[in-house]
């Protein structure tokens, strides 16, 4: 399949193009999980790092921590972005993945078996998929948790009561469903042509969902470490 072209960057925050990734799919395993917002990404994600010695990444926690950093740059532009439901610029995101990969491997202690790492909500459109795999790590493939919009809905109306996120109310959650459909399923349909897409239904039980995401697991190689 030809490869695509990546649309153009944001001039503002474009860095020097690399000619290699940072780290080697050698050595590192990166696996991507995508569903819908309420899909149950985190919940699996924390099993997985339990189970498997994933480390997680959210590329959401990860942009929320930079918008409430007080010296960060781009602290206001990111909380306009998440409020508004839109897609923070691509350059941003991947850079925090970068740097949290980074402070993860050089704080593992020596000799330690190759790094893995799930991240959570990323890509979310093609332009971060093509930037991540070409300058950052290549991926082993995407976990997605398929699952219809109203059960995503009454999940997250329901996580609102408590969780303190102020993208958790009804406005919002229209506003990211659509976004979700309209970037991160091109994402979803790219890398499945490519073999690189474990499907994983996500309608019943937390305890049944992992089940089946333990079965697939095994099926790209991947056993348990503990």
């Amino acid at each position: 399949m030809p490869a695509l072209n990546p649309p153009p960057s944001n001039p503002k925050l474009s860095a020097p193009a690399k000619p290699t990734p940072t780290f080697s799919p050698d050595a590192v395993s990166v696996i991507y999980v995508l569903g819908g917002p309420g899909a149950g990404k985190g919940t699996q994600s924390a099993n997985l790092v339990r189970d498997y010695g994933f480390k997680h990444l959210s590329a959401g926690d990860l942009l929320r921590e930079e918008q409430n950093r007080p010296d960060s740059q781009f602290g206001s532009m990111i909380k306009e972005y998440i409020a508004d439901g839109k897609i923070v610029p691509m350059e941003v995101t991947v850079q925090l993945l970068e740097n949290a990969m980074t402070a993860y491997i050089r704080g593992r202690e020596e000799g330690e078996k190759g790094a893995r790492f799930l991240i959570d909500g990323f890509p979310r459109q093609m332009d971060q998929a093509l930037k991540f795999e070409e300058s950052v790590c290549p991926s082993r493939f995407i976990l997605f948790f398929d699952c219809p919009e109203e059960v995503m809905q009454e999940r997250l109306i329901n996580r609102g009561k408590t969780s303190g996120r102020a993208d958790d109310n009804a406005d919002s959650i229209k506003k990211r469903f659509r976004t979700f459909v309209e970037t991160s399923m091109p994402v979803v349909d790219y890398f499945e042509k490519q073999g690189k897409v474990v499907k994983v239904a996500a309608i019943k039980g937390p305890e049944e969902i992992y089940e089946e995401v333990k079965r697939r697991m095994h099926e790209r190689g991947f056993e348990m470490v503990k």
